[in-house]
């Protein structure tokens, strides 16, 4: 993720060195992906669905080998005694260049950042802030236009070009392809805002003197209690808030929950405001959950040694960094047997896996009522915006009266209710069934290339987020800018965001994608992995893209 530079920064200039793959029109797209033979794609179905039940909990987590380790610690300690340096040269006033200074500690503020915090945004961030918050400046689908920025500064400032960089889009969660400018989706709900305007001005109910509750939040509502196999269900206008405002809804002071360590921060956040108290467990490790369940019950709150109100264990259906998914079948095992409370955040996983897109309670075949709490976002597969709980009708009339983002949020607007309306509708048709086994197909093709290539591939084989281990932290920085220069746009992350030794791209696979999309982001891959030597897997044995 770092890397140093002794010339100015524009990297933007260089985008075009290498000349990009030809883009496809949306009417190409739509042809390529989305009308084959009818015949073939049933067959095509059949095959994955065959693969799945075969072996549907495939994962892997290769250890980081020894030389990439240490090279890893050697680099952040070389960048941290550079840094220490330049701390210095600029205390002496020898060295002129601005680093990040917080303004609050001249003021007399509490410091905005750690004395870490601090030292790591001026010396080590802030030279490679180019490949983060590129903004874009068209629909994030297959391919999008990024907008073209240059730094004369050394990243502390960026100007703007005026000009557009196209790109094959391998970093945004359009995990159906939905998020589209044309189609039905779109031409709904641009009909949607022209029948109901952006927004209803108010929350959904307020102390119950106000009902802005609308035809449309109902019919979605309905439509998304079916699509799940549940009895209710209830949406949000906000993914993030979902989960950190509705925990506390079902969680306060004398419960216990149990958390997977690999949790999102919404989750996170949501049971510290519960006043629940909370506890990790090791990521997927049924082991360990059912050995801190057992001695929950045992002995009860640390301090009063009274049984605990109620365990809520806390997961995720596809977890998305590390790529992997939840045990699902084990933890409903276990939490019946210790009579604990399921919690699942399908964020990543509602739209993308099943063969029904339901999720990974689709994609394990299990009963929905058998996980007391679905969460889900409409953030990702579904091209939209906002979030939702569903499970029993008591449990959501619960949380209707008690969550803070059901009481005090804004409405969800029209349009936004709309594509999502329009969207489940599309998946119970042939045209949405396309597109489940058109990701399930790219994913399985693209994950299976990295890692006959010899790179380092985390996760379950059917999972459409895909992350490939890079763990040095200039090569982080050189691998996103080389993509970028081939005309891929990728998300690349590094310390902080992961551990010191976990930096990666993370792939984010999409219906949408072509075949030849697929293949130019592996060939360029191949040639970036081969140029700056990123197979790394021991298991596997290194071959270039042309020898498979």
């Amino acid at each position: 993720m770092l890397a140093s530079s002794s010339s100015k920064l524009s990297h933007a200039t260089l985008v075009h060195r290498y000349p990009p793959s030809k883009l496809h029109s949306e009417e190409e797209m739509s042809d390529t992906v989305f009308s084959s033979d009818e015949n073939e794609m049933n067959y095509k179905c059949e095959n994955v669905a065959r693969k799945d039940d075969e072996n549907l909990q495939c994962e892997e987590f290769e250890e980081t080998p020894l030389y990439a380790a240490i090279l890893t610690y050697l680099s952040y300690a070389i960048l941290c005694l550079f840094g220490w340096l330049r701390d210095f040269l600029r205390n002496s006033n020898i060295e002129k260049k601005r680093g990040a200074v917080d303004p609050n500690a001249t003021l007399g503020f509490v410091p905005l950042y750690q004395s870490y915090e601090s030292f790591y945004t001026r010396n080590m961030y802030t030279r490679v802030r180019d490949i983060f918050n590129r903004p874009i400046a068209s629909v994030p689908g297959a391919q999008f236009e990024l907008t073209e920025r240059v730094s004369d500064d050394y990243n502390w400032t960026y100007r703007y070009t005026g000009k557009t960089i196209n790109a094959i889009n391998l970093g945004s969660y359009n995990y159906l392809g939905f998020a589209e400018k044309s189609g039905p989706c779109a031409t709904d709900a641009i009909n949607a805002l022209k029948t109901y305007g952006v927004s209803s001005c108010n929350t959904r109910i307020e102390l119950g003197m106000f009902q802005r509750t609308q035809r449309y939040h109902v019919e979605l509502e309905q439509l998304l209690a079916n699509f799940l196999h549940v009895e209710s269900s209830i949406a949000f206008g906000m993914g993030f808030a979902t989960n950190a405002l509705n925990i506390p809804a079902v969680a306060s002071k004398g419960d216990l929950i149990l958390s997977d360590e690999m949790n999102h921060i919404s989750l996170i956040l949501g049971m510290r405001l519960s006043g629940a108290s909370y506890r990790t467990f090791a990521h997927n490790d049924m082991k360990d959950l059912e050995a801190k369940l057992r001695a929950a019950i045992v002995h009860g709150h640390p301090r009063t040694q009274r049984p605990w109100k109620k365990i809520i264990i806390v997961v995720e259906g596809v977890y998305s960094m590390e790529g992997s998914i939840c045990r699902l079948p084990e933890l409903i095992a276990l939490k019946k047997k210790y009579k604990a409370y399921l919690y699942m955040d399908e964020a990543h996983s509602v739209g993308a896996m099943g063969k029904n897109g339901r999720g990974i309670v689709d994609y394990f075949g299990v009963d929905a009522n058998d996980v007391d709490i679905l969460m889900g976002t409409f953030t990702k597969s579904f091209g939209s915006a906002g979030g939702y709980i569903a499970g029993k009708k008591s449990l959501i009339d619960h949380i209707r009266v008690n969550s803070h983002s059901n009481t005090y949020a804004s409405s969800m607007s029209a349009p936004v209710v709309q594509q999502i309306i329009s969207s489940l509708r599309l998946l119970k048709r042939p045209e949405g069934q396309k597109r489940i086994c058109q990701l399930a197909d790219n994913t399985r093709y693209f994950r299976q290339k990295l890692v006959d290539m010899g790179f380092i591939v985390y996760g379950n084989k059917n999972s459409p987020v895909v992350p490939m281990l890079i763990y040095m932290p200039a090569r982080v920085t050189r691998f996103n800018r080389e993509m970028l220069r081939r005309g891929i746009a990728v998300v690349t992350v590094g310390f902080p965001a992961t551990k010191l030794l976990d930096a990666r791209v993370r792939f984010c696979i999409s219906a949408a994608h072509t075949r030849q999309m697929l293949d130019t982001a592996l060939t360029a891959i191949d040639e970036i992995g081969t140029d700056i030597s990123l197979r790394y897997s021991t298991r596997h044995k290194s071959r270039r893209l042309r020898e498979l």
